[in-house]
Formats: C-alpha cells, structure tokens, sequence
C-alpha cells in the first residue's frame, strides 16, 4: 500500500507530501502533551463532587473505555500510518457518507480545544492581581482585553505550527516533560505532607451511588481529561517510522495520562481537610477552590508548591492547545484528501505545513472566544463529539477484519473481534451519559456538518471533480439510524432525558442497540476492492 511519505519537489520547489521528521518521543508525547491539559487541575474536584470517594471508580472506568479504544486506534494506526488517521477509516470502510460524518466529528472536536484550552490559561491568569480584568464575573466570559488576550494566544499557536513539525515537536516536548513532571511531584508532596485514610469511608465512599459513578465519567471531565491519544495518529504522515511508532506511541500515552490521573485523584480525596466536605461532598469547598490543587496545597502549607501549580496551570493549557491547533489542521488536510472539503486544504507551505488548515483553525479560536453560556458546557460538548468521533475507529476495525485479513499489520490486536464491538458499546455508553442537553447541541451541530461538508461533496460530484467522494449510501444505511437511536434513547433515559427508561435497563438497551449497530454496519460494509480504492486515491506515492 502507497503511504504519504516524505515531502518531494512539487511545482516550484513546493512539497507534495507532509515531512516525515518526527520519532517515537515526539509522536508519544504529542498525545501525552494533549492528555494531560487543563483536566487534571479540575478533574479530581469536579469527580469527588459528583461521585464521592468511589470518584476513584469512574476514573478507573474511564481509563478502561480509553484504553479500548486506543487498542483499536493502535492496530489501524499502523495499518493506515497517514496523516488525519482518525477521520479516514470510516470513509475507507464505509465510502463517503459515512467518513464525511466522522471526519466532521474529528474536526470539531479538534477546532475547538485549542480555544478552550486559551480561555482556561486566561481563567487562571486571575489569581494574578494583573490578570483580574481579562474575564467578566460570574459568567466567566472574556471581556475586550481577555478577547484581545486570546487572540494573541490562538496566533502564538499557529506560529509555532508554522514553523513546521520539528520545532513543534521539539517545543511540545519541552513542555510536556514540564506538564508530567508537575502532576507527579504534587501526587508525591502531597502525599507524603497530608494524607488522610479515613476519608474514603467518612462521608460514605459512593454517596451518590451508581448514577454519580456514571455521571461522573462524561460530565464531571474525565473522559475530557483522558482525550488526546490519537494526536499521535493524526500526526501519522509525518513519523519516521509509524508502522513500529505508532502503537507504541498510542498505547504508551493512555498509560501514562491513566496512571497520573487515578492517583491525583486518590491523593485529593486523601489530603482534604475534614470540615472541606463536612456537609457532604456535594458541597465541597474552601479557600481558593476555584484553582482546586492550587487552593488545596495552599490549605495544607504548602504554599510555595501552590505557585508552581499556578505557573503550570498556564503551561499544561497551552500545550494542549499547541497540539490540537496541529490536530485541526492535519484533520482537514486529510478531509481535503478524501475529497469532503476544498484543494486549498491540502496545499503545503515551504516546510510542510499545510497552511490555510492552520489560519482556519485560528479563525474558528477567535469565533470560540465569543461569549458561550457556560465553558463547562463546552467541554462536554467538545466530550461527546470527541467519543463520536473515536466510535468510528470499532466499526472500521470490524470490516477491515473481515474484508482486508491479509492487509500488513505491523500490531495485531490481541483478541480484536471481541475487543472491538466491546469498545464500540462502551463509546455509545459515555455519550450517553454526557446527559441530553448535550446531545441534542450535538445533533445541530451534526446538521451543520452535513450542509456544510456534504454541500461541497455534492458540489464536487456535481461538477464531474476528480476527487469527489463515492457517497455510498448502502455502505452507511446504518448510520442514519445510529444517530437517531442515540438520540432518541439519551431524551427517554434518566441521564438529563424523560426519565422512562430506569437506570441499568438503559445501560442494556445501549449495549444491545449499540451491537445491532456494529453488526449490521459490518454486513453492508463497503467491497474489498471499493475500500482499497479508497485508499488508493487518497494517498501520494513519494518516495
């Protein structure tokens, strides 16, 4: 199979293909930097509250789902080592109907965590006396100069990519060694300066029972948190060696992000002060909370560790934001490529950049930097999107293992048919329980996608365009129903719905809905040969 490989002289000197110069450390920690942002400075708050001490348990589960779907991602992405991975299986699997809707989803998701990691390193600019004016309060929207702020960050962003991929991967190397490093020393500090036992079991170690685990995974921010793993496949085109990198790159990352995120959370629960949650965890509070790891350090005297986390909470943001500013534009690069989205997508700059992915990303930050209703909302928004998106991966692992069993696979994923329709059920779960009022904003989104990516497929179809995408309608017959189901189960479940379907009967009714999915997607799934002429045609044979 032809890959995109290294950039070669095109018209004018111009590469034709993204550079390949970015090794193992550098694709790891693209997903590691996107891993570990702004979640693990509020997640453990946000979990407790909602869930208790068994808060513990969410996380676990958490990591479980992620580590599913990252076993899939690994095996595809060293089958499939292009750049946008992510948003280009379904559209090999299932032709164009399909892979445009799941491109959207990547994009999304991508588009929009880099603006909200900007607005998080402002929020936390506000502990300092001269930062106080960048934000309107309580609202939390920025004011004329916290826009003005923003703007200048979303630019700082786009001009690192801009530079081309090693000095990105060398600058979000440099800050994720500082990003591991923090959350570790404060697990360690903490730990060993105040550590209570009793507080598991004080105030009753699941208080708010099921419901509250479960609530706790989509809402509270750790799926949030976990999200990031795939960078590595986005950056696919642009390793050294994908094939060997790749798994080890994605499976590595959810390892690390895991291990730091649980024992934050165990450390938390621990190193509060009794009287903090003597009124239950619901209403947790104290000093500074609103900077959760910040305010508690400072509670316990450790106040100098309270500075560095202060310091951090501007650092780990940003490089969250620096990677998902690249995401965005290497996702659109491979819409382009699928033929969902203009040429202009995939032309290249002189290092290998593609260029107006990138000023297109800086133009959806400063429309993200608009005043929204809630940042929280956003989050879970951006949540549900992301876990739509990675659902794709499952289904297409399931056709590539019936129609391309010979394909090279430098990972084979051990027990793959049961691991893949199992991670697909547990994707379906988690947007589930992002609560209806997000999935319903997700739909009009979805609808927006459709205008605006399938107006321009049609367009290209319309006018006989070469790459024009085959819109295999037979291919997706599933698809239309999969949303819909979704939707319609998340308005009757108790999770923000009507309340008709009693918790555990709706977790039954997803795992079975969400098997009839995976299934019947596999049983009209795109011809062996349609799916190798998708792949054909949208890659560049440069060696």
């Amino acid at each position: 199979m032809a890959i995109v490989d290294q950039a070669a002289a095109g018209v004018k000197g111009r590469p034709t293909g993204l550079r390949r110069d970015v090794g193992l450390i550098g694709l790891m920690w693209a997903s590691v930097g996107s891993i570990i942002g702004s979640g693990w400075l509020y997640g453990a708050k946000n979990a407790v509250m909602m869930a208790g001490p068994a808060a513990i348990i969410s996380w676990v589960i958490g990591a479980v789902a992620i580590v599913l779907l990252a076993l899939v991602h690994a095996e595809l992405g060293g089958m499939f080592p292009v750049a946008g991975g992510t948003a280009r299986y379904p559209h090999y699997a299932f032709g164009g109907l399909a892979g445009m809707s799941f491109g959207w989803f990547a994009w999304l998701q991508a588009a929009t965590v880099a603006p909200i990691e900007v607005e998080a390193m402002i929020g936390y600019l506000g502990h300092w006396g001269f930062a106080k004016g960048f934000e309107h309060h309580p609202s939390g929207t920025l004011t004329t100069s916290g826009f003005l702020l923003a703007v200048v960050l979303m630019a700082v962003f786009v001009a690192v990519n801009f530079l081309g991929v090693r000095v990105l991967a060398h600058t979000n190397s440099a800050a994720t060694w500082w990003k591991v490093a923090v959350p570790l020393a404060t697990i360690f500090v903490v730990a060993v300066v105040d550590f209570h036992p009793g507080n598991f079991t004080a105030d009753g170690f699941a208080p708010f029972g099921a419901k509250g685990v479960l609530s706790a995974i989509s809402t509270s921010g750790i799926i949030f948190a976990l999200l990031g793993f795939e960078q590595a496949i986005q950056l696919a085109g642009e390793s050294r060696d994908p094939k060997r990198d790749l798994p080890r790159a994605t499976l590595g990352s959810v390892a690390v992000g895991a291990v730091i995120y649980v024992l934050l959370q165990i450390v938390y629960i621990a190193a509060l002060p009794h009287h903090t949650f003597a009124h239950g965890w619901a209403k947790l509070d104290y000093p500074g909370i609103d900077g959760p790891w910040a305010g508690l350090t400072t509670l316990v005297g450790l106040g100098w560790l309270s500075v560095v986390l202060y310091l951090d909470a501007v650092v780990s943001p940003g490089g969250t934001g620096l990677i998902y500013t690249t995401a965005t534009s290497r996702v659109s690069f491979g819409l382009a490529r699928n033929g969902y989205a203009p040429k202009l997508f995939e032309r290249l700059d002189g290092r290998g950049v593609p260029w107006f992915g990138l000023i297109l990303s800086f133009v959806t930050g400063v429309i993200c930097f608009l005043p929204f209703p809630s940042w929280q909302k956003l989050v879970g928004f951006i949540t549900s999107a992301s876990v739509l998106m990675y659902a794709g991966a499952p289904l297409a692992y399931g056709v590539f293992a019936d129609k391309l069993p010979n394909h090279e696979r430098p990972y084979r994923l051990p027990g793959g048919k049961l691991i893949s329709p199992l991670s697909f059920v547990v994707a379906n779960l988690i947007i589930y329980w992002a609560t209806w009022d997000i999935l319903w904003r997700l739909g009009v989104a979805i609808v927006i996608g459709y205008v605006l990516l399938g107006g321009y497929a049609l367009h290209a179809k319309s006018k006989d365009l070469p790459d024009a995408p085959r819109m295999d309608f037979k291919a997706a017959q599933w698809l239309p129903v999969y949303l819909l189901g979704m939707g319609v189960i998340s308005w009757q479940g108790g999770f923000g719905g009507q309340s008709n379907i009693p918790l555990w009967w709706d977790i039954l009714i997803i795992t079975v809905f969400s098997l009839v999915i995976y299934y019947w997607a596999r049983a009209v799934a795109s011809h062996p040969e349609e799916i190798q002429r998708s792949i054909d045609e949208v890659v560049v044979v440069d060696r």
